[in-house]
């Protein structure tokens, strides 16, 4: 009797491995840094409660109680109030609209004038580079704090012209950034393989290059955010700030700076909210440098 001989089953073949982008393995790697979700998360928190807090509170940023005066926190006013009776915690909250607001739209404009005037120059090379360069480099020598003043004097003073200042200012730095990328990559194969196909120098830059420096770009607008807050910050306290009775984070603290002896709780509770979300906007943004690093080890 022979024995039967058994057929050697055939091994399926291997799973072809999926690819990963730079975008998701950015993404791991992101949530993998403890302070970067902790920066999000706090910034979410905030922002939650300074654009839909003061509905849910009795009390409008403007109401006076001459009578109650600068009181400390109590259950009717959680954070106290100021010298002329206003709630702190509603002002500080309206104040973070205004403060946030300034800093993502100053930063926008930065952005904007910033990647496209960067882009153009890094592309042109040249005397067209050289020229808009030194542009930039004079825009630099000029006093920020002048320029700001010279602005008020002629337009007046109002938070729209407050965004133009600061924003005419936030961008060269940028621009600078995004030159030095675009001049970097414009020297790769696969730009010369566009260059060679026909492409025009505008599909160039804004289809092949631009995605290809997003990183770096990422990375410096969640760092231009604070800058930005400090800035507006920083004028609020020569009082070039927005006007009352509208707040903002940094007039609260020079009003508090003003009183700190008398009432501390004017100073604590805004300098304290203020300084939270300057370390969490930093932290994000040094996570996703870290995080948007191709240079990084993939787990």
């Amino acid at each position: 009797m022979s024995a039967s001989v058994t057929s050697p089953v055939a091994s399926p073949a291997a799973a072809p491995e999926e690819g990963s982008s730079l975008w998701h393995d950015a993404w791991l790697r992101l949530r993998k840094n403890r302070l970067a979700v902790f920066g999000a998360a706090t910034l979410i928190i905030v922002a939650l409660a300074c654009f839909v807090g003061p509905f849910f509170s009795p009390y409008g940023y403007e109401e006076q109680n001459l009578d109650l005066g600068a009181a400390g926190p109590s259950a009717a006013h959680w954070l106290g109030s100021d010298t002329l009776g206003r709630d702190l915690l509603v002002r500080l909250l309206y104040g973070g609209r205004v403060s946030l607001g300034v800093g993502l739209a100053a930063t926008f404009v930065a952005l904007t004038i910033g990647v496209v005037y960067g882009a153009i120059a890094g592309y042109s090379g040249g005397k067209r580079d050289a020229v808009m360069m030194r542009a930039v480099d004079i825009m630099y020598s000029l006093p920020f704090t002048i320029f700001v003043i010279l602005l008020m004097v002629f337009f007046g003073r109002n938070i729209i012209l407050l965004f133009v200042a600061i924003g005419a200012v936030e961008w060269l730095t940028m621009a600078r950034i995004v030159r030095g990328q675009v001049m970097a990559v414009k020297r790769m194969e696969f730009i010369e393989a566009a260059r060679s196909l026909g492409f025009g120098r505008r599909r160039i830059i804004f289809r092949h290059i631009l995605p290809n420096i997003l990183g770096p770009i990422i990375v410096y607008t969640t760092l231009t955010i604070p800058g930005v807050m400090l800035l507006e910050a920083f004028l609020s306290f020569l009082g070039l700030g927005v006007q009352p009775p509208m707040s903002s984070w940094g007039v609260l603290i020079k009003d508090g700076a003003e009183k700190m002896e008398e009432f501390p709780w004017l100073l604590i509770f805004p300098g304290t909210v203020f300084s939270l979300t300057l370390f969490s906007l930093n932290f994000l943004g040094d996570g996703l440098r870290d995080a948007l690093d191709v240079r990084a080890s993939k787990d």
